[in-house]
């Protein structure tokens, strides 16, 4: 359901999901550099504060080391009877989740070293590794060798200037209404324009008050709607939890926003710039609008709670006269839009990013693996579409 077209992945593919994302997340902050053997070894456990440093599947499931995951993903391929091995499309799909947005060491191993002195690395690893381990990192070595990772910390300023985080001093326009981001008309669209806080906090209300073992008990058991939508499934289960529900609920007020405050209104550009960050953007306002739209669309037609999501309209995406699925081609076409708007009507976007020659691709690395909203393939795609449009003009 994240995406229709998109075939059911085998979940033996978390195994090099997990492999890259360890490169990214397990590594200490120190200067110290970061071998190549090291970087290969499954059973390598890395310490920061005298601490392990865990890394996460799908940014939520932790674990320490690689060695560790290993006997867990075995389990999730027995409990769905699904083969080993990767194919050509599950590792396109790994190959974005290499890129640390916390330690440049673990990219900077790969690409200051040649294809044959990671081989003989892979080589020398004596641990068990999966099928396709050492095929993917010689496929990530040479995307990254050639790419730019467009996020909000990254070392490059074209690279931070691309990210939907980057705040626009001018602001953008879009849609009769003025936003600090791009980030902020994302995350704002995802709310009614009726919608209010007092509306949020009765929701959260009620999703505080239901028991949601049984009900995520019920995608668990489902191979048709968790092997396509893990990710989707973990997330719910994270945001879920009683403790995340009031901080959801904490951080409302926090911002001193009045009941009668219209959610998606206090997004946009008033009289004070940047009232809200485009990280709160997205872990607040983001993920509270996610945790909505995707229980709405998991639930079962007569879940009570469908009902009253439904009834503040967290059924679709409402914009103008248009309404559109929260899971769907045409919401994620929204994100195109409003590129157009930053990159081919703003001219002094329009020219950094024309100015990446098109032998560099165009990239985008997020810790959490992926997004419910728009995964990360379908955002690549079109920030190498805008591009092309942006040096046609």
């Amino acid at each position: 359901m994240t995406e229709r077209s998109r075939k059911i992945e085998a979940v033996s593919c978390l195994i090099l999901c997990a492999a890259l994302t360890v490169l990214s997340l397990s590594l200490p902050l120190c200067a110290q550099a970061v071998s190549l053997e090291a970087l290969v070894t499954p059973s390598t456990t890395n310490v920061k504060d005298g601490r392990p440093v865990t890394f996460a599947l799908y940014g939520f499931i932790e674990f320490k080391s690689l060695a560790e995951l290993f006997p867990y993903i075995e389990s999730q391929t027995r409990r769905w009877n699904v083969p080993g091995g990767l194919d050509d499309e599950q590792r396109r799909r790994l190959e974005s989740r290499v890129v640390s947005m916390e330690d440049e060491r673990p990219l900077e191993a790969l690409v200051t070293h040649t294809s044959e002195e990671l081989r003989h690395a892979l080589a020398r690893v004596k641990d068990p590794v999966p099928p396709g381990y050492g095929e993917a990192f010689l496929a990530v070595q040479e995307k990254w060798k050639n790419s730019l990772n467009c996020w909000s910390a990254s070392p490059s300023i074209s690279g931070r200037v691309l990210s939907n985080w980057y705040p626009i001093e001018e602001g953008i326009q879009v849609y009769g209404a003025t936003y600090d981001s791009t980030e902020h008309f994302w995350q704002a669209v995802k709310y009614h324009p009726d919608v209010t806080v007092s509306d949020l906090t009765e929701l959260l209300g009620i999703l505080e008050q239901k028991d949601w073992g049984p009900w995520l008990a019920r995608l668990d058991g489902d191979p048709k709607i968790y092997l396509p939508n893990a990710y989707v499934v973990e997330f719910l289960r994270h945001n879920l939890a009683r403790e995340r529900l009031q901080w959801f609920r904490d951080e409302l007020g926090r911002h001193a926003l009045s009941a009668s405050d219209h959610a998606r209104v206090v997004q946009q550009r008033g009289a004070i710039s940047f009232r809200f960050s485009a990280f709160e953007e997205k872990m607040l306002w983001g993920d509270l609008a996610d945790v909505f739209h995707l229980v709405y669309t998991f639930s079962p037609p007569d879940d009570p709670i469908r009902k009253a999501l439904g009834a503040r309209h967290f059924d679709a995406i409402y914009l103008g006269e248009r309404r559109v699925g929260f899971i769907s081609e045409e919401f994620r076409s929204l994100m195109l839009e409003i590129w157009r708007v930053k990159y081919l009507k703003i001219a002094r976007f329009r020219e950094v990013i024309s100015s990446i020659p098109m032998e560099i691709r165009l990239s985008h690395f997020l810790n959490d693996g992926d997004s419910p909203d728009i995964p990360i393939p379908v955002y690549v795609g079109y920030l190498n579409r805008i591009r092309e449009l942006a040096r046609a003009r």
